[in-house]
C-alpha cells in the first residue's frame, strides 16, 4: 500500500496514521538497543525511531548515511520527550532513493568559498539558506504586485546587444556568427525605447552583466537587476516616489510573511519603512560629511562606501530612517542620458543608499534628441553606433525617468549578510564560473 508523501510540517495533524516521509538523513544515533534517524524535508526535521530486532528494518537502517535521499513510511506517534515537535516516526518501511557517498565535501566548519563549490549541498544543508529564496520570493511578488497595481507593463529586453551599452566599458564580448555581441550590462536602452514605444510605465526583474573586476563584498558579474521606466514624469522627484513606495509595500509584505524566521536564523528585525525617504543633494552630503573629516582634500565628486555608511549613519541619527536618496549628482560622475538640472553643473539623478550600501541608482532622462546628441558628444561617444538608441528621440518621445536596483544588494542588506555572494543561488564574479 503506497502511502501520500507528508511534509514534516505536518504531521502533527496525523497522529496515530501511518505516512510516507520524504527527505534526507540529516543525522544518524545508532545505539545498541535503539536506531534514531532524523530525517530532514524543506519544511523541518522528525526523528524516527526503531528498536533493535535483527530484522531487515535494522540492517536497512544502519547502513544509511547522512543526506542520502529516503522515503520513510511509519506510523506517527506522539512523543513528548522528543525536542523535535514532540513527535516521532516508528518506521514500517525504509527505502533508500539515492544513496549519499561519504564522506561529505562540507560540513559546519567549512569556510564560504568552498561551500560555494558545493552549494546544491549548502542551501540543502541550511535552513537559513533555504529561507532566503523564500524571501527573495516573497520581496519580488510584493515589488510586482506594487508595478502592477500602478499599472506598469513587465518587459523581457534582450540581453544581447550589437554596440556595447552606456559607455562601452565593462562589457562582455561574446561570439556571435562570426561577429562580436556584447552582453547587456542594462536594459536602459531598451526599456527607454519601451517609452517611446507608448508603454507608459515599464519594468523587468532580470539577468545584468557587469565585466567589471571588482573583488568586494558587493560586486558580482551576473546579478538580478529591478528596472523600472516611466513616461509622463513632471521630474525625479515622481521617480523616487515609486521606488519607495514599491519598496516599503514589497518590505512590508516579508516582515508579515517572514519576519519571525528571519529574526531566528538571521537575527535581523525586518523594519518596514516609512515614506517619504529623506533626500540630501549630492553638495549638502558633501558639507556634511567634509564636517566629519571626511575626504580631507576636498577632491572627491563621488560618495565612496565610507562615505555612503558616513552619510547614511549620520541620516538615521538625524532622522530615523534607514533608506536615504542622495540627489543632484555631478554630471561628470553621472551618464550622458541623464538629465541635466537648471544649473547645468549637476544632473536629475539619484542614489539610494539603505543603511549605507548603494542599492539603486535612478534619473529623469534626457528626452530631447538635440540635448541627447550634445551630451553624448561631450562625453567623448560617438553617436553612429548608438544609432538606435537615438532614432528613439527623434519622434515625439515624452519626458521620463527610471531606475536600476540590485536585488541581491536589498536581500543582502534585508537579511544583514556580510557578502553578495551569499545572496545568490550560483555566484558569478571575476574568479567564478562555477559550478
Amino acid at each position: 500500500m503506497i502511502h501520500s508523501r507528508v511534509p514534516v510540517s505536518d504531521l502533527r495533524e496525523h497522529v496515530g496514521r501511518t505516512v510516507s516521509v520524504c527527505g534526507w538523513v540529516n543525522t544518524l544515533r545508532l545505539q545498541r538497543k535503539m536506531q534514531f534517524v532524523i530525517v530532514r524535508d524543506h519544511t523541518g526535521m522528525v526523528q524516527v525511531t526503531h528498536k533493535r530486532d535483527n530484522g531487515p528494518l535494522e540492517a536497512q537502517l544502519e547502513a544509511l548515511t547522512p543526506e542520502s535521499a529516503v522515503r520513510i513510511t511509519g506510523r506517527v506517534v506522539d512523543a513528548a520527550q522528543v525536542k523535535l515537535g514532540g513527535l516521532e516516526i516508528v518506521p514500517e518501511a525504509v527505502e533508500v532513493l539515492n544513496p549519499a557517498a561519504i564522506p561529505l565535501p562540507i560540513d559546519e566548519h567549512t569556510g564560504l568559498e568552498q561551500r560555494m563549490d558545493w552549494r546544491f549541498l549548502d542551501v540543502r544543508r541550511r535552513p537559513a539558506t533555504q529561507l532566503l529564496f523564500a524571501v527573495q520570493t516573497t520581496l519580488e511578488q510584493g515589488m510586482r504586485e506594487y508595478a502592477y497595481a500602478q499599472g506598469a507593463t513587465e518587459m523581457h529586453t534582450p540581453k544581447l546587444m550589437g554596440t556595447a551599452s552606456e559607455s562601452g566599458a565593462e562589457v562582455f564580448e561574446v561570439g556571435y556568427f562570426g561577429r562580436s555581441a556584447y552582453l547587456a550590462q542594462s536594459p536602459q536602452f531598451y526599456k527607454q525605447m519601451a517609452i517611446a514605444a507608448g508603454i507608459d510605465k515599464v519594468f523587468e526583474i532580470g539577468p545584468v552583466f557587469r565585466a567589471e573586476p571588482s573583488f568586494t563584498s558587493r560586486h558580482a558579474t551576473e546579478f538580478t537587476g529591478v528596472d523600472v521606466e516611466l513616461a509622463w514624469i513632471d521630474g525625479v522627484e515622481d521617480v523616487m516616489a515609486f521606488e519607495e513606495q514599491m519598496l516599503a509595500h514589497a518590505i512590508a509584505k516579508v516582515a508579515d510573511a517572514h519576519g519571525e524566521a528571519i529574526a531566528e536564523h538571521f537575527g535581523v528585525e525586518v523594519n518596514v519603512p516609512t515614506t517619504p525617504f529623506p533626500r540630501v543633494t549630492m553638495a549638502d552630503a558633501h558639507e556634511i560629511l567634509r564636517k566629519g573629516g571626511w575626504d580631507p582634500a576636498g577632491v572627491k565628486e563621488d560618495l565612496d562606501q565610507e562615505g555612503e555608511r558616513s552619510i547614511s549613519a549620520h541620516l538615521k541619527e538625524a532622522t530615523g530612517h534607514e533608506f536615504v536618496f542622495i540627489t543632484h549628482y555631478p554630471v561628470g560622475i553621472r551618464p550622458f542620458y541623464h538629465m541635466r538640472a537648471a544649473d547645468l553643473s549637476v544632473t536629475l539623478s539619484f542614489d539610494l543608499l539603505w543603511k549605507g550600501l548603494e542599492v539603486t541608482t535612478g534619473a529623469q532622462r534626457e528626452h530631447r534628441y538635440d540635448v541627447l546628441l550634445k551630451q553624448a558628444t561631450e562625453k567623448g561617444m560617438s553617436p553612429e553606433p548608438m544609432q538606435d538608441y537615438l532614432n528613439a528621440f527623434r519622434y515625439g518621445c515624452p519626458p521620463h525617468g527610471g531606475l536600476g536596483m540590485g536585488l541581491g544588494r536589498v536581500l543582502m542588506v534585508l537579511l544583514g549578510l556580510d557578502s553578495i555572494r551569499q545572496a545568490s543561488f550560483l555566484f558569478r564574479g571575476p574568479n567564478r564560473l562555477t559550478p
